[in-house]
């Protein structure tokens, strides 16, 4: 199939932003719970409820604090904090002053920001931290209005906009429509200075709406609905979620720090969660290393088998009697554990980003909790394809979302179209005509196929098809998938591109090689040992078997240190940057090949 439509499902008025539900939940359903906001840092501490109108008077107070401060309708204003609170308050606060959001990632560097707040133009910035505030001054020292939220600055925004009308923030909010900017989202990318995305209040609006009373309306059209953000919310899968969640009503709370997000599972527990495949990797492999530390891991990997055999017969037409009653073995003895650790409410999850792999899809759906992979850009307003409750084709992103259409270029190319992709790229028309083409279809660069249902699997990306001395296209991603669902591998770059065989650039989790260590009875062990480089081969040796001789890694190193956004080697949302891998790691690579 070359192309794919679904009919619109809901239509959004022309005059309609982002802020109207929460002005208007506050008028309908003021005592509604809306937000739950942990109260102190410990695992114990209880999540306290905002109601509807609660948050609608903390959004209207920062919306008048900058009016009063003096940014305009269709001024930019940077925010730059880690997801909490304060930062959805802040994001709709800016909507409300009519205002347009620019998110900024709190990881950014000083040359980052300066780029991100002046391309964009920005009056003003919130930002989190005393690092944060830091960050700004060296980057733009002359910045005119930045407010510190770890500082009060928000109830610094409250007071100065106390003299602020209701009427004038009213006629603040109605001067911004569908198809009014309502953020310019910066694409991490993985080469050059980023690029800043148009997405408009129709955007955001025609996505959540149509996700949430369509494919998704299952997840959200339940009493106890709950939702745990802990990915950056600067990143725009996290945000349109948080559009969702707020549209939707669905109760939300955040997680500031990774670190946190085991204790939050079980002190808050969520109905359902988004993450991006490293979350669910990481989950999968703490369990397995537990397991393994507790002297049952030939147990756990039984349950394991039994789960995917479990989710794969299901996909096939139904379990027979003894795959059913194996799985009801381990559902005792494993996955109800697997359950608890996430709060004992969890059932189901999103994931984006990049492939979640076909084994973890199918071990997490024998477990208990349905992992639906989706798919899309910033540029799409995040999600144009998504799998379905009871209709999740695990190994594919789903089907495109009601009001999108898919076609798949003559090249393999993706090209979507829809009131979900962006306005266009913010100071830079010349992209803007390169990425969307005459008749409206937006160029995705991911290469990929649409099967008989309408289902789409994304097979790699345009410019990142390796192509061999010898001639052979190489996709790179489903062996990376493949390799670094080995527990003690951390990240994979396969290379190739005019060299006479496939190699591989792996690192390792550190957590993961402690445990290692332990079990094997190494205080200290080098990437040249050989029962490690034996354990990397064994993964290596499982991807290979899924292609042909021409595409199997030949050879591989370790690399001494791991690949992590802190080092500049991967986006936020844990996206290899392969141009700087291979400028760092030239030296390795061309050792592969000597």
């Amino acid at each position: 199939m070359r192309e794919f439509s679904v009919p619109v499902l809901v239509d959004v008025p022309p005059s309609a932003n982002c802020t109207d539900v929460v002005f208007q939940r506050a008028v309908d359903e003021p005592a509604t719970v809306v937000i739950r906001r942990k109260d102190g840092t410990a695992a114990d501490s209880p999540w306290n409820p905002i109601t509807a109108a609660g948050f609608r008077a903390d959004v209207a107070a920062v919306a008048k604090g900058l009016i009063a401060a003096g940014v305009e309708s269709g001024d930019r204003v940077g925010l730059m904090s880690r997801t909490r609170y304060e930062w959805t308050v802040t994001d709709y606060a800016i909507w409300a002053a009519g205002a347009v959001g620019v998110p900024i990632y709190e990881t950014s560097s000083p040359d980052q920001v300066k780029w991100i707040l002046s391309d964009s133009g920005a009056k003003a910035v919130v930002v989190e931290l005393k690092g944060h505030e830091e960050t700004v001054r060296e980057a733009l020292p002359e910045f005119p209005l930045v407010w510190r939220i770890d500082d009060g600055g928000l109830d610094e925004l409250k007071t100065l906009g106390s003299g602020v009308t209701d009427d004038v923030l009213a006629e603040r909010r109605a001067s911004r429509g569908g198809h009014d900017l309502a953020t310019i989202i910066y694409t991490s990318g993985t080469t050059g200075m980023p690029k800043g995305c148009r997405i408009t209040h129709d955007n955001l609006l025609f996505t959540a709406r149509n996700v949430s009373r369509g494919p998704l309306e299952a997840m959200f059209d339940v009493d106890d609905r709950a939702a745990l953000l802990f990915l950056p919310l600067a990143h725009s899968f996290a945000r349109i979620i948080e559009v969702v969640l707020i549209e939707t009503g669905t109760v939300l709370a955040h997680t500031p720090n990774m670190k946190n997000v085991a204790p939050d599972l079980q002190g808050f527990k969520p109905t359902f969660l988004l993450g991006v495949p490293r979350v669910f990797e990481k989950v999968y492999n703490a369990a397995e290393q537990k397991a393994v530390a507790d002297g049952k891991g030939k147990i756990f990997h039984a349950a394991v088998r039994a789960a995917i055999d479990w989710s794969r017969a299901e996909s096939a037409g139904g379990a027979g009697f003894g795959v059913r009653a194996r799985h009801a073995v381990f559902d005792k003895l494993v996955y109800g554990k697997l359950r608890a650790a996430t709060g004992g409410a969890l059932n189901t999850a999103v994931s984006g980003g990049s492939a979640l792999g076909e084994r973890l899809g199918h071990f997490f759906r024998g477990v208990g909790i349905e992992v639906l992979e989706g798919w899309g850009l910033t540029e799409t307003s995040a999600p144009s394809t998504v799998n379905i409750p009871g209709a999740n084709k695990i190994g594919t992103v789903g089907k495109p979302f009601p009001g999108v259409s898919i076609r798949i270029g003559d090249d393999g190319e993706v090209l979507v179209k829809g009131r979900h992709v962006f306005d266009g790229y913010w100071n830079n028309e010349r992209a803007t005509k390169e990425a969307i083409d005459p008749e409206g279809w937006f160029h995705t660069g991911d290469v990929g196929e649409i099967d008989g249902d309408g289902y789409l699997r994304i097979t790699g990306r345009k410019k990142e098809i390796l192509v061999t001395a010898g001639g052979k296209n190489v996709a790179p991603a489903p062996l990376e998938d493949a390799i670094r669902a080995h527990r003690l591998i951390s990240q994979v770059m396969v290379v190739g591109d005019d060299r006479p065989f496939i190699a591989a650039l792996i690192t390792l989790d550190p957590e993961a090689m402690e445990q290692w260590k332990q079990a094997n009875g190494k205080a200290e062990v080098s990437t040249a040992d050989p029962a490690l480089l034996a354990e990397v081969q064994g993964a290596v040796d499982v991807a290979n078997r899924m292609v042909s001789k021409a595409e199997q890694i030949k050879k591989f190193v370790i690399l001494e240190n791991d690949l992590t956004e802190e080092t500049g080697h991967l986006t936020p949302s844990l996206k290899v940057k392969r141009a700087l891998v291979m400028r760092d790691y030239a030296k390795q690579v061309d050792e592969l090949y000597g």
